[in-house]
């Protein structure tokens, strides 16, 4: 099962945060939420449901 661990505020940002969590081996998804237009609006990044806490600590370590 796939779990949100992130919101990102535009598909720029969610990319961002799904390279950074494919080089430390975590698979991931990005997933739009709601209306966009040409990448703007939310994006959620989900990962297996067993690797989301270790996701969670490193966009969290790593977003500033």
């Amino acid at each position: 099962m796939w779990t949100v661990v992130y919101i990102a505020s535009n598909k720029h940002h969610a990319e961002r945060l799904k390279n950074i969590l494919t080089e430390e081996g975590i698979l991931s998804q990005i997933r739009a939420v709601g209306l966009y237009n040409a990448g703007e609006g939310l994006h959620e990044i989900l990962v297996p449901e067993s690797e989301a806490e270790e996701a969670h600590g490193i966009i969290c370590e790593r977003v500033k």
